[in-house]
């Protein structure tokens, strides 16, 4: 019997496309099967056949239902997975709804993209999948209670902790019968901090030989905050939001992030620290969202919070394109939630479209934002930025508040791993920008052997022996994307970036001859440029 291998097939050197799988005793488990988000060279690996054989992989197991983590299961399904994936209850509950809505968003970017594609004389495009798929897919899902042993395939039995960072969110503890003794392997999945309004703590066992664990805030820390002092973060930036022909706009996960921002504002409406206004959830998806958080209320902390503000009267949750058009008829301030949390799909972008140029608007960014996506853009700082092909001013204000993340920050990392300790063998760090992820080794090493901490890249291969993992890099097809092209902006986004520098520059000019002159400027630092190529 061969060591067991785990394959780093995504979530390594970035934030996003959480996919392992480890092979042992001739069965092979994956835990996740995120999609690819960020910059357009890391989305463009979901069009990309896997890099492994999807008929060949027996089980799936997923941690929880974020689309970077589950995203491309439909896509595994269509490819011949015939398998079961196991996760949670309310994983599933959350999985039925996300990942058609994700079919959905396929089909229509496609769609638009041929358009264009037709226009151009390019190839068509056909969707990742499609929301057929994705109810398909589902057929394969299979629920496990927390705490509870199960058996797969090869020997491999697994349980799943409550990770405290959404709804059914899980990490997995497996342990592998080896002839040299039995490994065991923890996989943190995504790690939710120690106050967090309808989760609790998260929770895991002790003594591993490796522990998987994310990184997506190894290199922050945020004070300690209680729901009062969360409370009162939002409740400033509310007071200087207010403008009687205003709107407060949220870009949120629909899913958890939207219903706390909704039970946060209903209590701070009720206790009159701000004004009753209109609220509006502006997404089909975060409706149906919450109809599934009501369901679980009764088990969820703080779940009659989120009850008495669903509730409220001045709340609406829009589904047809009609009612959404509608709020752009609204007078007087109000507040809009819509995903995505990124800004980089939904509804949310015509929101921005419509305030982003307006002094009076507020744009609040309350979650992670990933490198070359518009909401890090916006967060960044940009005064001009591209919609749909539209060049937009950036007049409104843009703020973050963090204290809603779903992510442990550095110092809740480095106590949720050192609770995990004995690991005797190797710690793995993944799920996190190469910054993150090296300031988190960095906090680690303080009394740890360097060889103990390991930062794979993406496609990596790893034998994990009794003693020490061993990497099979080397003779493993060569990685996807090089190191520097994970987790950070790409071309795409340093192009629009000069594109709009560019319009900016020729519009400030004051006459067409000096605009010929840096045109030509322009065109000769391109032809210099293909001579030397």
């Amino acid at each position: 019997m061969t060591d067991p291998i785990l394959h780093f097939y995504g979530a390594a050197g970035s934030v996003t496309g959480s996919c392992f799988v480890l092979e042992h005793a001739g069965a092979r488990t994956m835990i996740d099967c995120g999609m690819f988000q960020g910059s357009k060279t890391e989305k463009e690996l979901n069009y990309r056949p896997f890099p492994f054989e999807p008929a060949l992989i027996d089980s799936v197991i997923l941690t929880h239902a974020h689309i970077d983590h589950s995203g491309l299961i439909p896509k595994l399904v269509k490819a011949g997975f015939e398998g079961a994936v196991h996760c949670t209850p309310a994983t599933l509950d959350l999985c039925s709804i996300m990942l058609q809505d994700s079919g959905h968003i396929q089909e229509s970017e496609v769609e638009q993209l041929n358009r264009r594609n037709r226009h151009r004389s390019r190839d068509m495009l056909q969707p990742i999948y499609t929301a057929e798929d994705a109810r398909a897919a589902m057929t394969q899902f299979r629920t496990v209670a927390y705490k509870e042993w199960q058996r797969l395939e090869g020997g491999l039995r697994f349980r799943l902790w409550d990770a405290g960072h959404l709804l059914g969110s899980a990490s997995v503890e497996i342990e592998l019968a080896t002839e040299t003794g039995t490994i065991r392997i923890l996989f943190s999945g995504d790690v939710g901090p120690q106050h967090k309004l309808l989760e609790g703590r998260p929770d895991a066992p002790q003594d591993f030989d490796y522990v998987i664990c994310e990184s997506t805030y190894g290199d922050r820390e945020r004070d300690e905050v209680s729901d009062v002092a969360r409370r009162g973060q939002l409740r400033e930036i509310l007071l200087n939001a207010y403008h009687s022909n205003g709107a407060l706009l949220i870009p949120s996960f629909a899913v958890e992030r939207t219903q706390e921002l909704l039970a946060d504002l209903n209590v701070l409406m009720d206790a009159g620290e701000i004004s009753r206004c209109p609220m509006i959830i502006d997404s089909p998806l975060a409706s149906r969202a919450t109809a599934i958080f009501k369901q679980h209320a009764h088990s969820i902390p703080n779940g009659d919070l989120l009850i008495k503000a669903l509730n409220a009267k001045n709340v609406r949750f829009t589904e047809t394109a009609e009612q959404s058009k509608a709020i752009d008829f609204i007078r007087g301030f109000h507040i809009i939630i819509a995903a995505s949390g990124m800004c980089e799909a939904g509804r949310i972008r015509h929101r921005l479209k419509n305030w982003l140029w307006r002094d009076e608007g507020t744009v609040l960014l309350v979650g992670f934002q990933a490198a070359g996506t518009l909401g890090r853009i916006l967060e960044e700082g940009a005064r001009t930025v591209k919609i749909q092909g539209e060049e937009i001013i950036v007049r409104a204000t843009v703020r973050s508040l963090d204290a809603y993340s779903g992510h442990a920050d550095a110092s809740e990392l480095r106590a949720w791993i050192e609770a995990r300790e004995p690991i005797r063998s190797g710690l793995f760090l993944v799920h996190g920008e190469p910054g993150a992820r090296d300031s988190l080794k960095s906090r680690l090493l303080v009394g740890k052997p360097d060889t103990a901490i390991i930062v794979p890249s993406l496609d990596d291969s790893y034998s994990l022996t009794k003693t020490a993992a061993v990497s099979l890099a080397r003779v493993t097809p060569p990685p996807r994307l090089v190191p520097q092209d994970v987790g950070h902006s790409d071309w795409h986004n340093d192009y629009q970036s000069i594109v709009l520098d560019l319009e900016e520059r020729l519009r400030k000019t004051a006459d067409r001859k000096a605009r010929s002159v840096i045109l030509r400027r322009v065109k000769r630092a391109l032809e210099e440029d293909g001579r030397g190529s």
